[in-house]
């Protein structure tokens, strides 16, 4: 059993995944929590970390099942052969999204050095500081090819 990356329509990643794993196979699509606010009112909403793409996991044989589920478009190919992502990435991927991070401390930065995320989705990866907001700080990560902003939740 392989992993494979499936491109899927906006917006259909969470009902493509739950598509896939209601037929039998196995299909991951990491999400993340996000605070909306409205004018009324704040919600919290489950949003995709991977716009328009979900993990599954299945044989070559079982490939083309994949298309009989709404909102599923193609594979993702990589040198002429559907892209293929390693157990360990996927592990790695669950394991970095099972915390529930409300605060990140932005003190003592400096724009232009160096910052090394100390714990969620990237934590170990070091960028470098070019924004530094009252309650964001935007990084340049080169190492992943780019940038993220962190911000301290406000609930």
């Amino acid at each position: 059993m392989k992993w494979f990356v499936v491109y899927t329509k906006p917006n259909f990643e969470i009902k493509v995944a739950e598509g896939i794993n209601a037929i039998g196979l196995n299909a991951y699509c990491p999400v993340y929590k996000e605070i909306k606010q409205y004018s009324d009112r704040k919600k919290k909403v489950t949003k995709p970390l991977l716009k328009s793409y979900v993990l599954v996991q299945l044989s070559d044989a079982d490939r083309t099942k994949v298309f009989t589920i709404p909102g599923v478009l193609r594979y993702v190919f990589w040198l002429g052969k559907p892209a293929e992502v390693r157990t360990e990435e996927i592990e790695i991927l669950k394991r970095s999204l099972t915390g529930n991070y409300d605060e990140v401390s932005i003190s003592k930065l400096v724009k232009g050095k160096e910052y090394t995320i100390p714990q969620g989705p990237f934590k170990g990866q070091t960028g470098k500081v070019l924004e530094i907001l009252r309650n964001k700080l935007r990084l340049e990560l080169p190492s992943l090819g780019i940038f993220v902003t962190l911000s301290k939740a406000t609930a």
